[in-house]
């Protein structure tokens, strides 16, 4: 069973360590005094009702809930030993390097090259050569170029769902991220194109350390090596995805998991 070959693997290193992390927004705590390690070059799940607190959780990682008026947050946060809850830290250079996908496909409204070229023209890439092979690059690397190799001067609007959110994968790995975070990037697909985001997440991961925010828990076990379950803002349990859905330590996971609330 695949769960069980992913327990085997040897474990590598941490790439992100949050300790103590609160969130409030305004008066409401949404988080609350969350601690987990997550290794690199794996795939995290974390899973839980709604409203738990799972996506705020992820967007604490490249300081997304910044943009939010009145979040106010606690604690630690490290990438690569790195405080990025430091208030001098660059949060272009952060979100660079920890970009995000969301539930929905968001193209820009532009042709798929100029989706996939917008991020390097903003780092500074203008040769127009470099531009088509890194364009080529990241469209091969999340099994689109072949689809769309005849229409890039098309709108990117016109793919479908599921095209649209691999597109939106390669706009992120073209400027060369370390850890893509993704909220419930299948939510709003059907199951064959769900199947090619799991497929691709999978032959991702040997480059690149994976949080993915997901409601559905056959997913959680399908593709993650690590999860956590959060309930009212509390992690209440982190560890192997083979541990979490087979003998979890607390009564309340096992009671999510097994459908009886959420």
């Amino acid at each position: 069973m695949i769960m069980e070959e992913r327990e085997k693997e040897s474990s590598s290193g941490v790439k992100i360590k949050a300790e103590g992390v609160n969130l409030y927004y305004g008066r409401f705590q949404a988080l609350k005094d969350v601690n987990l390690e997550i290794k690199e070059r794996m795939i995290t799940s974390i899973i839980g009702p709604s409203g738990c607190g799972k996506s705020t959780l992820l967007r604490c990682f490249n300081r997304m809930n910044d943009l939010i008026d009145g979040v106010r947050t606690t604690g630690s946060i490290v990438i690569n030993d790195q405080e990025i809850m430091d208030k001098k830290i660059d949060l272009i250079k952060l979100r660079k390097k920890v970009g995000m996908v969301f539930q929905r496909p968001n193209p820009f409204p532009f042709s798929i090259f100029e989706n996939i070229a917008y991020g390097p023209k903003v780092h500074g890439q203008t040769d127009k050569n470099r531009l088509s092979e890194m364009t080529e690059e990241s469209l091969r690397s999340v099994g689109l170029w072949d689809e769309v190799k005849d229409k890039l001067r098309n709108s990117a609007l016109d793919l479908s769902l599921g095209q649209q959110q691999r597109l939106c994968i390669a706009r992120l790995l073209v400027v060369k991220p370390e850890v893509l975070l993704m909220d419930e990037p299948c939510s709003a697909l059907d199951p064959i194109a769900t199947e090619g985001i799991e497929e691709l997440l999978h032959s991702l991961k040997k480059d690149y350390t994976i949080v993915i925010v997901t409601h559905n828990m056959q997913q959680a076990a399908r593709i993650s090596d690590e999860t956590g379950f959060m309930l009212l803002g509390e992690l209440i349990e982190f560890g192997s995805t083979v541990k979490i859905f087979t003998t979890p330590s607390d009564t309340r996971t096992e009671n999510y998991i097994t459908g009886r609330f959420g």
